[in-house]
């Protein structure tokens, strides 16, 4: 069973090109059938897979996927890899259900409106690219899921851009967290560069072997991640764009707040405790900060 977990992030993708490409020809109960659809079956599928998980648990407790290589180039090889602990599954299941009941309310809340197919298409994406981020398997996918929320929140937050409030508000979330996401990006290069490996699980083993307890390399991967957290996460002191989100359809909002961009920060400390398990005064501003 554990190997259908890639279908679990490509049907949010999958229902975000149909309605991409054929949404404009379609009415408003196909668009929802597909927008709705695809994350349900993506959610049964995550609890499934979940409760396979649990019951007869993969050696080391932990599933990777492989699905193929991007590239190679000077022993440089970059894959599309998805990794199941018990830290994914609970984020997937958070995202795939949450994110499921928010589809299920916008089809009436949205009923009407001349962009349905377009919110519906830009939800999935949204779905596919925070499923993308939990479950990667390394660092150059798990920015890619990043950077693709970050485009999501972006979009549904403007998604009314005729009016200018909506559309100041969505540029001002973009740009706020695309503070933070700098300071990510960096943080990512210095640990590929240091530890040589783009394999999230492979950088923390030999993080922790090599690195010493607050050392230079630790503390300034540590807080340049957190960085990328504060402004995924809106806190001090990148917190101000999360009123203006509101400016977005009110299932936008849910989604944003609840299942997926807000949450992204919590997961990504989660995921690379082990750097800042290394860099006690970065897990102090953790602290003041998440106070």
């Amino acid at each position: 069973m554990l190997n259908l977990l890639w279908v679990v992030p490509a049907l949010p993708f999958l229902g975000f090109l149909i309605l991409a490409l054929f949404g404009r020809h379609l009415t408003e109960k196909p668009i929802q059938t597909v927008g709705v659809g695809s994350i349900g079956i993506s959610a049964l599928l995550a609890v499934i897979i979940s409760l396979s998980f649990m019951t007869t648990p993969p050696p080391g407790d932990s599933f990777s996927q492989t699905l193929w290589s991007w590239m190679e180039v000077a022993g440089f090889s970059p894959h599309i890899s998805l990794y199941l602990d018990s830290l994914s599954v609970v984020f997937m299941l958070v995202i795939t259900v949450v994110g499921f009941l928010i589809h299920l309310y916008s089809g009436e809340y949205m009923a009407g409106d001349e962009g349905f197919s377009r919110f519906f298409a830009y939800m999935n994406l949204f779905v596919g690219s925070m499923l993308m981020l939990v479950l990667a398997d390394n660092l150059l996918l798990l920015y890619l899921g990043w950077e693709g929320v970050g485009l999501c929140s972006y979009l549904l937050i403007g998604f009314w851009y005729k009016d200018p409030p909506n559309e100041a508000a969505a540029r001002k979330a973009f740009v706020v967290t695309r503070v933070g996401d700098t300071a990510m990006a960096i943080g990512l290069f210095l640990l590929f560069t240091s530890r040589g490996t783009l394999n999230i699980q492979e950088m923390l083993e030999t993080a922790s072997q090599h690195w010493a307890v607050g050392s230079s390399l630790a503390i300034a991967s540590a807080a340049l991640l957190l960085g990328g957290a504060v402004g995924k996460s809106a806190q001090l002191p990148l917190q101000t764009w999360l009123p203006d989100a509101m400016a977005g359809p009110t299932p936008t909002s849910a989604l944003i707040h609840a299942a997926t961009m807000v949450t992204a920060g919590v997961y990504l400390i989660a995921r690379t405790h082990v750097i800042f398990s290394l860099a006690p005064a970065v897990q102090l501003a953790v602290a003041i900060l998440g106070a």
